[in-house]
């Protein structure tokens, strides 16, 4: 038998027991990655497993490409309006407010351990950013629920927050081993993983769409491969320009993931399972690194960086922050709380045993411990504080979910399933009473396990699934009818213009989308046009009443066939009344 052969039935029984571990994870009420790595730590050299693993250069490794795919699946399911809702706190989180708990750590660590003040703050530095693996898989599998704003917050800061503790850690060394001076050289070092981090994201993630929607492959399996190597092409592209790899991938993430692309389901799909493989893969390897006997020449003082981090460095970085933009007491406490820390500071903490400092195994054995504690403490307690701070929310409806017909260049369509909740303003309406935008087609309706045939006649019911034929443009207005989910609960009338048929009812509209335009309801909108402008309406001519823009958009034989609809300035209620 050949070596690889028992390595690839090793990696076999690595990956099933992270994976049944993964589904303890809701029944115990831990973290999936304190399971992945309590599998590490028992398969390792201490443990029952007898593994004898010591390379922290592999480790490093492995970890690093984990993670990046880890946050690359982050970027790719983030969508950008959450990133516009919280991008100034999340951002001065990830820089100023790393920066703090770095410091106040680093220097109540320097004391405890009794070491220079540098290297107290390099401990500080490698546990000073939240994990965004630990923070996605809590949010996201934990069974709570809170707000939309709360939510991104914590995701997105801890997504960004990884090149700040990489700065820090990185110059920190460069000063304590290679005698960088401080100042000029830290603030280069801080330009280079900000500024062409972010840059080479946006431009490989901008120049990734065009290419995955242009090209045509030989098969549909390999669109989600070349979305995972153009993600990996940002990380390598921004860290061999001195960038922060994390950054570039995770923006890039986000520019292909909020853009229609060839295949988008099924590549998501691909990345999510990634991501889970990749965790597993990530904490098992950090698992097995570590000698457990090792923790308990430590427990003591990471037991108390670890009570400093938590208690008194994170708060008092997150506080004056999020005061700053409106967050009230309970909000601000679940996320100080929330601050989990995971794989990088571990991956972090090889780096000085690389650069071969001294009193490297101290700081690593501390930083171990001090996740452990971290990620058990607050990920555990997460739900109970969440509903202690009365922010827990009923869970949403299912979002809609779109499927591929084919490549986007071929078709500019897609079919999108919807499952019609109690609130969709679609339910318990006849199809002839919805008013869907012009060339928007319901395919079939299904109800249990019948098949119900779309027709006019036909009233839709809470729980039937509709599949929908739209064009992309109009995905903002179906949705408004259809969907019942977090990202659509206030169902605002997009920004954009709505095209309808003349011959929909003024009651079709305001039922479908709100929108207030007579108080006939049985009055259609080209009878509305020709009755406010006068015959002989043509293409072009326009009708404002408030805030909305009526205009004529196609006739034929002195009918309007077409009607644009457009809200000039947001509405804040419900409905826009135009009388």
């Amino acid at each position: 038998m050949f070596q690889v052969d028992q390595l690839i039935l090793l990696a076999a029984i690595l990956l099933l027991i992270g994976i049944v571990s993964s589904k303890l994870s809701a029944r115990l009420g831990m973290p999936v990655l304190v399971l992945f790595m309590g599998t590490g730590m028992l398969a390792g050299e201490a443990g029952i497993g007898g593994i004898d693993f010591d390379n922290p250069i592999l480790a490093h490794a492995l970890g690093t490409m984990a993670l990046a795919m880890i946050l690359f699946d982050g970027g790719l399911q983030t969508p950008t309006s959450s990133i516009r809702m919280v991008w100034k706190p999340a951002s001065l989180l990830a820089t100023l407010g790393v920066l703090t708990t770095s410091m106040i750590t680093g220097v109540a660590a320097a004391y405890i351990l009794d070491l220079p003040l540098l290297n107290g703050l390099l401990l500080g530095a490698i546990v000073g950013s939240t994990d965004a693996a630990a923070v996605f898989s809590l949010l996201r599998n934990a069974g709570i629920h809170i707000n939309r704003r709360l939510k991104a917050t914590l995701e997105i800061e801890s997504a960004s927050n990884d090149p700040m503790a990489i700065f820090l850690t990185i110059g920190l060394l460069e000063v304590l081993v290679n005698d960088m001076p401080l100042g000029a050289g830290l603030l280069k070092l801080f330009i280079l993983q900000i500024g062409v981090g972010g840059a080479v994201g946006l431009l490989v993630g901008w120049s990734s769409v065009q290419l995955i929607n242009r090209i045509q492959l030989v098969t549909s399996g390999l669109y989600p491969v070349m979305v995972a190597a153009c993600g990996l092409f940002a990380f390598g592209v921004a860290a061999n320009l001195g960038g922060s790899g994390f950054l570039a991938i995770f923006v890039a993430g986000v520019m292909i993931g909020n853009r229609p692309i060839a295949f988008q389901r099924s590549t998501f799909l691909f990345h999510d399972g990634l991501a889970w493989m990749s965790q597993i893969v990530m904490f098992v390897v950090l698992g097995l690194l570590i000698n457990p006997v090792s923790l308990l020449d430590v427990w003591r003082e990471g037991l108390a960086i670890a009570a400093i981090l938590v208690l008194v460095a994170r708060p008092v970085a997150v506080v004056p922050i999020l005061k700053l933009f409106g967050f009230n007491l309970r909000e601000t406490s679940l996320v100080a709380w929330v601050g989990l820390r995971g794989s990088v500071p571990i991956i972090l903490a090889i780096f000085p045993l690389i650069f071969g400092l001294e009193g490297a195994e101290l700081l690593f054995n501390v930083v171990f411990f001090v996740v452990l504690i971290s990620a058990t403490l607050q990920g555990t307690t997460l739900p109970y504080v969440a509903r202690k701070l009365g922010l827990t929310e009923p869970p949403p409806e299912l979002p809609a979910a779109s499927l591929e017909i084919t490549a986007l260049e071929d078709v500019d369509a897609d079919i999108v399933e919807y499952r019609l909740g109690d609130g969709a303003r679609a339910a318990n309406q006849r199809l002839s009473q919805i008013a869907l935008p012009d060339g928007t087609v319901i395919a079939m309706v299904t109800r249990g396990k019948e098949v119900i045939p779309p027709r006019g006649s036909t009233v839709l019911l809470p729980g039937d699934h509709l599949f929908v034929v739209l064009r992309p443009d109009t995905r903002p207005f179906v949705d408004c009818v259809f969907a019942e989910s977090e990202a659509h609960a206030g169902r605002d009338f997009p920004d954009r213009k709505l095209y309808l048929k003349g011959n929909t009812c003024v009651g079709e509209v305001r039922h479908s989308y709100g929108v207030a335009l007579d108080n006939d309801m049985s009055l259609t909108l080209d009878a509305l046009l020709q009755d406010r402008l006068g015959d002989g309406l043509s293409e072009g001519d326009t009708l404002s009443v408030g805030n909305v823009r009526l205009s004529v958009e196609g006739v034929l034989d002195g009918r309007i066939t077409t009607a644009g609809l457009a809200v000039i300035q947001p509405a804040y209620s419900q409905e826009t009344v135009l009388t």
